[in-house]
């Protein structure tokens, strides 16, 4: 697994979707398919999500158009992305092709920005489970999962219904299925947390912050006569706390938190939901 941090500098002020992940998507796709046809297409077609995409992070001025906001030309700008194929390795090389040995201009319908910082860290299932075991052993019980839900976080419940809120059903039952996809073949046995969404909800506390909770509804793909396709979200800072958990399941879910810095939560994580950012507090 690779988490890669871009920064970015515009060439100018220019207008971008208020929420942009989408539109940042189609930017990466062609970039990765000037480089590599056949990454593109597995990163487009992937049923796991392997691409987490935040969009872009920054200040913004406003505009005048509906829905949208202006990049401003003397600041800089920071995307997210967690790559969580098993694959990593050749997407990873794909996008370093794209933004440090190649072409380093990430475009966009209405401006170019330029990359200006390309940073990267890696891990795999084994060494998430070794740190979290360490977590464990180092505080035991007396330690906070926080999280922040940084873009859109849509959960898909049931149909086309997503969560609304940060329950801690939702938000690790969510991370254990992705997490099974993506673990080796090889090492399924081993690797497997073997959890349900009751051992969450039985063993965790969930405690957002009011004054952070929103909800939105964000645009995640365009249907065939151009519509766009909407899903509802969350964004908020939450703490998890351990209820008389075991050290298994402590390890289980920290383990799973760890995960989520490079998987996201939640669907549609490629086109700008579901970026989170983790700490571990005693």
């Amino acid at each position: 697994m690779r988490r890669v941090d871009l920064t970015l500098e515009p060439e100018g002020s220019f207008p971008v979707p208020t929420a942009n992940g989408y539109q940042i998507y189609g930017a990466i796709l062609s970039a990765l398919d000037d480089i590599d046809k056949d990454v593109s297409t597995r990163v487009h077609d992937s049923p796991i999500g392997s691409l987490t995409n935040s969009g872009l992070l920054g200040t913004f001025d406003g505009d005048h158009r509906d829905h949208h906001k202006r990049v401003i030309r003397d600041e800089t700008y920071d995307i997210k992305l967690g790559v969580a194929d098993p694959h990593d390795q050749k997407v990873f090389q794909a996008l370093a092709d794209a933004f440090v040995f190649s072409d380093d201009t990430l475009g966009l319908s209405d401006g170019d920005f330029r990359v200006r910082d390309f940073a990267s860290t890696n891990t795999t299932h084994v060494e998430l489970l070794e740190d979290a075991s360490r977590i464990v052993t180092q505080h035991h019980e007396s330690f906070e999962i926080e999280v922040s839900f940084e873009t859109p976080t849509c959960i898909k419940e049931s149909g086309d219904i997503t969560t609304m809120f940060p329950h801690r059903g939702s938000v690790f039952r969510s991370l254990l299925r992705k997490w099974s996809s993506t673990i080796p073949d090889k090492r399924a046995d081993e690797l497997d947390l073997a959890m349900t969404r009751e051992d969450f909800e039985t063993n965790l506390i969930e405690k957002p912050d009011a004054d952070t909770y929103q909800t939105h509804s964000i645009l995640v793909n365009r249907g065939e006569d151009g519509e766009p396709i909407l899903r509802q979200g969350f964004t908020t800072d939450c703490t998890y706390r351990f209820k008389d958990a075991s050290e298994a399941i402590r390890t289980a879910v920290t383990a799973l938190a760890l995960f989520s810095d490079y998987a996201g939560v939640g669907g549609f994580v490629s086109r700008g939901c579901g970026t989170v950012s983790v700490e571990v507090e005693p």
